[in-house]
């Protein structure tokens, strides 16, 4: 029976569980957001709870409810098909077209070469198709693909985990179900690293894992499980695997190379010895290889058609110079023009912080500056693309930084250039609130003898 200790946090997580279960089978859709808010802000509210109550329990008994917490708030994504997301449907599709023995980079889901791999599930017949997940084709045809009339975008390693997905199913749910198991195995290796308990309920508690990692299905998460993993070998001194599972994480995504940085933590403010200097030659390298080795057979089947629509997804989603949907903070102050290069500025910065102040037993505290700080720069409308700040911030412990991917949410909701800068001025002014009062509780109230200043008489 819960002792005193525990129920309070028990029951938090319980209402949690509860909420985000709503969340998922009547709290809105991507086509009718307005119920989200509501049902959003209690989620956050519940998990703030739930985190608080967690400091109560006793030691022993942590990992066992982190653990049976990050399993529930998984399971609950399950429960119905994606509400806020279409990319899965895009999944599935790779998957197929790569077991029928053709490279997904080579073919646009509406070429009609394709015709004989459609299905009802992916291609709708018979119907209206005026579904928020679901658009006409060139020709006419309605299919739940987003963007059905260019290659697709995800790199190798991504396509290589579509391709093992499909045997087992070959459908959205799968790609929930693979969703949730890495939600978790991604909880399992945060324990293993050994940084606390608490901390970890940061990522398995966090009603992002049920709305981005399993309802959703996003890819994301695999890169997040490939991070953790190589940083937790790295800071064991395993330089070779860590390397090869960030290359590995990097080729799932492209995002997780904001954590290399955090690697080199700390080695230009002294002369690195010799093992450091070939700890970070073996981890660049295998780093390098692991993402060169996963685009070799992609590469052979399409040569330089293996980017797919990057190029133009980053054009759209404004990331070249030329369109400034990004960078909304800096708007505020500079004029657009020099907004990216202001951006590449502060990222630079950021980096050599990290290289000169971070520490290389923590390389994760250095990822998740750089990876924090870039993401408020870029101030991107895709949340899931925090699900790397928050691995990271359950290794770190600097829970400021969730309100990064938070921003990300209200943005995706929201939209537009206002609730761009709002949530992500929001976001920055929590996290700078967060590492003052950090450094204010670190600070001794008087300082000692030895370093107490001097009165010039």
């Amino acid at each position: 029976m819960p002792t005193p200790r525990v129920l309070p946090c028990l029951l938090a997580l319980a209402a949690l569980v509860a909420a985000l279960a709503g969340t998922v089978t009547g709290g809105g859709t991507l086509g009718d957001r307005t119920p989200l808010y509501a049902w959003y802000a209690l989620d956050a509210a519940l998990f703030a709870l739930a985190v608080v109550l967690l400091r109560r329990v006793p030691d022993g008994r942590v990992v066992p409810l982190v653990l049976a917490g990050s399993l529930a708030v998984a399971a609950v994504g399950l429960l119905a098909p994606p509400r806020t997301s279409d990319d899965a449907y895009r999944y599935v599709w790779d998957g197929r077209v790569q077991a029928a023995g053709i490279s997904p980079y080579g073919h646009t889901p509406d070429d009609p070469a394709l015709a004989r791999l459609r299905d009802p599930g992916l291609f709708p017949v018979g119907g209206a198709c005026a579904g928020w997940d679901e658009r006409r084709t060139a020709a006419g045809d309605c299919t739940r693909i987003n963007r059905p009339a260019v290659r697709t975008v995800y790199p190798p390693v991504a396509e290589a985990w579509f391709l093992v997905l499909h045997p087992f199913g070959g459908g959205v749910r799968g790609m929930q179900a693979a969703g949730a198991l890495l939600a978790v195995a991604t909880t399992g290796a945060l324990v293993a690293i050994g940084r606390g308990g608490r901390r970890v309920a940061l990522w398995g508690w966090c009603p992002g894992i049920t709305v981005w990692s399993v309802n959703d299905a996003h890819v994301d998460t695999l890169g997040a499980l490939l991070m953790v993993l190589g940083l937790g070998l790295v800071a064991r001194q395993r330089a070779v695997g860590g390397g090869a599972l960030l290359g590995a994480a990097v080729a799932v995504k492209l995002l997780p190379v904001l954590a290399l940085p955090g690697v080199l933590s700390g080695l230009a403010a002294r002369r690195p010895t010799a093992p450091e200097l070939l700890r970070v030659s073996a981890v660049a390298g295998s780093a390098l290889a692991a993402f060169a080795v996963a685009y070799i057979p992609y590469v052979a089947l399409s040569g330089a058609g293996v980017l797919g629509y990057l190029p133009g997804y980053l054009r759209e989603e404004g990331y070249d110079r030329g369109h400034l949907d990004r960078f909304g903070l800096l708007r505020l102050f500079l004029p657009d023009g020099v907004t990216p290069w202001a951006a590449a500025l502060v990222l630079a910065a950021a980096v050599l912080w990290v290289l000169r102040r971070g520490d290389a037993a923590r390389p994760w505290a250095g990822s998740l500056l750089v990876t924090g700080t870039s993401l408020l720069l870029v101030a991107p409308g895709y949340p899931w693309y925090g699900l790397l700040v928050v691995a990271l911030v359950a290794l770190d412990g600097r829970w400021e930084w969730l309100a990064v991917p938070a921003a990300g949410q209200v943005l995706y909701l929201a939209g537009g250039t206002a609730a761009q800068q709002v949530a992500y001025g929001a976001a920055v002014a929590c996290v700078l609130a967060g590492g003052l009062l950090r450094g204010r509780r670190a600070m001794p109230e008087h300082p000692s003898p030895e370093v107490r200043p001097r009165v010039l008489r």
